[in-house]
């Protein structure tokens, strides 16, 4: 049966320093694929307004909001008459949306948390510009980022109804291996981070420091002038995703790194890790648990606890056993972890509210 969803998210429209609009952007597509109908809310700022590399998705409708009051006027009997309404994490005034959308009474709220570890800190903190700890409860269904034991912690620390795991995914036609010769032994794609950049440091900066024969590259905004990249580490300011595959496919290796709160919790597969996957491109991660569950270490990813590990890798490595750890990664992802995969579990779980409501 297909489903109408509204979706309030943090960007759809924009990848500019957050991997919200991919992750959206697979999921929607493969709700598109299996035959459901979504709209996407996005509120309308300007650093999004600027970098706009998806203005008009074709698998969804996308519309643009000024404020929260947006959402119980123009939007309200559009929301109340969806099958279900999703309110993502870190969106503008959240804790605002979220009692607005709530207070419209739609037939079944959810709430999806593209960044949980990070959300459980802030609220520990005290902290609740996007969720407060009293809204919690207020869902029928939390949709998280995170599995495994976060599960457990969100309904009987924080109150949830029913918490279920939804990773990002990858969207398999728009990431996928790209031919031509390797142009960087290793690579990094992400937004800085204060609490990433000790990990970068020690997994990319430092080996790129022992290693100067070899070529090394970091994409993405917001790095600060005053650190010091060694000469053979190339610098990228902003890739749109267009250019994802083939910049993954330009490397023999590709870095994933994790937020400190996300390493703690574990069971957070970043969108990068899925994306560089689907690209064949062997992945080293630093370590967490949960990590060996989705791709097992030695196999189908290298696991590097230090600077030690990633030179060594990069120095000793076979071209074949380079190539199979890759194919393998792809293979479980493609397998798992597609857009349309997700959107899948994302309706059955929507189908038994129903369910359980009828």
């Amino acid at each position: 049966m297909s489903l109408d969803i509204v979706i309030i998210g943090l960007s759809l429209s924009s990848s500019w320093g957050n991997g919200h609009a991919t992750t959206y952007r697979a999921l929607l597509r493969g709700l598109a694929e299996e035959g459901h109908r979504t709209l996407f809310l996005e509120r309308d700022v300007p650093w999004y307004a600027d970098n706009r590399d998806l203005p008009e998705p074709d698998f969804c409708r996308l519309a643009l909001y000024h404020a929260v009051a947006d959402l119980t006027g123009p939007w309200a009997e559009r929301i109340r008459a969806a099958d279900a309404v999703i309110i993502g994490s870190y969106v503008p005034e959240g804790r605002e949306v979220i009692d607005a959308v709530a207070a419209l009474r739609p037939r079944h709220l959810a709430f999806y948390d593209i960044d949980t570890p990070v959300t459980m800190s802030l609220l520990d903190e005290g902290q609740e510009e996007f969720l407060a700890a009293r809204q919690v409860p207020l869902f029928d269904l939390y949709f998280s980022f995170s599995g495994g034991e976060v599960l457990d912690h969100l309904e009987r620390v924080r109150g949830a109804r029913a918490a279920r795991a939804l990773y990002c995914s990858v969207d398999p036609e728009r990431y996928l291996p790209v031919p031509g010769a390797p142009e960087w032994d290793l690579g990094y794609l992400g937004t800085f981070s204060p609490d990433r950049q000790p990990t970068l440091e020690a997994l990319l900066i430092e080996p790129a420091r022992r290693m100067p024969d070899r070529r090394f590259v970091v994409a993405g905004p917001s790095y600060p002038a005053e650190i010091d990249w060694p000469a053979n580490v190339a610098r990228i300011e902003h890739l749109p995703p267009s250019d994802h595959a083939a910049f993954y496919s330009r490397q023999r290796f590709t870095l994933n790194v994790t937020r400190a709160a996300m390493r703690r919790m574990g069971w957070s597969p970043s969108v990068r890790l899925f994306e560089a996957a689907a690209c064949a491109t062997p992945v080293i991660s630093d370590d967490w648990r949960g990590l060996g569950e989705l791709l097992p270490d030695g196999e189908a990813i290298c696991i590097a606890h230090g600077t030690e590990e990633v030179v060594e890798i990069l120095g000793t490595m076979g071209e074949k056993a380079r190539r199979a750890i890759g194919l393998a990664a792809r293979r479980r992802v493609l397998a798992q972890h597609t857009g349309r995969a997700r959107a899948r579990e994302l309706a059955a779980a929507l189908r038994d509210l129903r369910a359980a409501a009828a």
